[in-house]
């Protein structure tokens, strides 16, 4: 009996009002498509200061994944990015709700505060390693900072799963 090797894991320092990673959503997509389970894909919390309901979102994020709907909620939320900068956190409760989440819980999750030490696990990581923007990639050790540019980001991570997956 053969055993199933362990998934590649691809941390993606992230947060949901940057429009650089709703850019970055279709190199997601499609390293998703190409690797399937093989690939496991964490998205890790990096809320930036100079965006003001980030906070709340990565929160509203954890809510959502709580609810098993972690990645369809943060694309979402993504989809609507400037809206969600114009509005703020009222977007985050009604994509709860388009997406058949209880958002009632997402609106609490939000005032109780209850993810909060997750998301700043996930900052005092990201800090401790060196990302300084969002999107940033980190596979087998190596970190890939796409907050710059992302040209070549996505060929790269390919190149480094390829290699770790054969």
């Amino acid at each position: 009996m053969s055993e199933t090797p362990s998934p590649v894991v691809l941390d993606i320092w992230c947060e949901l009002q940057c429009p650089d990673c709703h850019t970055a959503l279709a190199d997601v997509r499609a390293l998703r498509e190409r690797y399937g389970a093989a690939l496991d894909i964490q998205l890790r919390h990096f809320p930036l200061v100079k965006h003001e309901h980030a906070q709340a979102a990565a929160q509203a994020y954890e809510e959502a994944h709580a609810q098993g709907r972690g990645w369809p909620y943060a694309e979402a939320v993504l989809a609507r990015v400037e809206e969600f900068a114009r509005r703020g956190e009222p977007v985050l409760v009604e994509v709860a709700a388009e997406l058949g989440l209880d958002a009632e819980e997402v609106d609490t999750a939000l005032i109780d505060g209850r993810h909060l030490l997750v998301v700043d696990a996930d900052v005092a990581e990201g800090k401790a390693i060196g990302v300084t923007g969002t999107p940033t990639y980190v596979i087998d050790g190596e970190m890939l900072d796409g907050s710059k540019a992302q040209e070549g980001l996505r060929e790269r991570i390919e190149q480094i799963a390829d290699r770790l997956l054969a």
